[in-house]
C-alpha cells in the first residue's frame, strides 16, 4: 500500500541546514539565523494538510517513508518511518526527525538524514531562494528500494 504527497516551498538566504537531528519545512514567510534546522518557507501545507491518505499510512510503525528532496537540479532521498504516535496536528511546519521523539509537527521518524546530513549543492540552492519540490511517500508492505523508486518516479512526473 502507498500514499503520497507534495509540498512545495522556498529557500530563504538565511537556510543554514546545519541541525543534527531535524529538518523542517515551514509555512512561515521569514526565517532568522536560529532557524537551522529549517530548509524552506512559504510552503504550501504543514503537517495539518497533508494528504488524509498519507497520514492513515504514516501513523503506522513498520510503514516507510521515503521523502525525495528537489531544488535547483539537485535531488536528495530521505528514508525514514512512521509512526503511530504522529499526530499531524500542527498548522505551520513539518518536521523529519532523526529520533523517534514526536510532537504536533513531525511526520516521519527515525530518519536517515536532517538537515546537516542534507546534499550541499541542495542547500545551496535553497540558500540562493530557489523554489523547493518535496514528495513525501509512505509505503507499507514494501522495501526501502520500492519506496525511493516511488519517491523518484513521482519527483521526476512533478517536475
Amino acid at each position: 500500500m502507498i500514499a503520497w504527497d507534495v509540498v512545495r516551498a522556498w529557500g530563504h538566504p538565511l537556510v543554514r541546514a546545519s541541525h543534527r537531528t531535524t529538518f523542517e519545512i515551514t509555512t512561515e514567510d521569514r526565517l532568522t539565523p536560529r532557524g537551522d534546522c529549517i530548509i524552506a518557507i512559504r510552503a504550501d501545507k504543514s503537517a495539518h494538510a497533508l494528504a488524509p491518505s498519507f497520514k492513515s499510512l504514516a501513523s503506522k510503525d513498520d510503514t516507510r517513508i521515503v521523502i525525495a528532496l528537489r531544488c535547483g537540479g539537485a535531488t536528495e532521498l530521505v528514508r525514514a518511518w512512521g509512526s503511530a504516535s504522529l499526530t499531524f496536528e500542527d498548522r505551520k511546519s513539518i518536521v523529519v526527525r532523526r529520533s523517534s521523539y514526536v510532537d504536533a509537527r513531525t511526520v516521519a521518524v527515525k530518519s536517515d538524514k536532517a538537515a546537516a546530513h542534507l546534499n550541499r549543492e541542495l542547500v545551496g540552492n535553497l540558500q540562493c531562494a530557489a523554489p523547493l519540490l518535496a514528495v513525501f511517500v509512505a509505503c507499507r508492505g514494501c522495501d526501502d528500494e520500492e519506496a525511493a523508486i516511488a519517491a523518484l518516479k513521482l519527483l521526476e512526473r512533478l517536475i
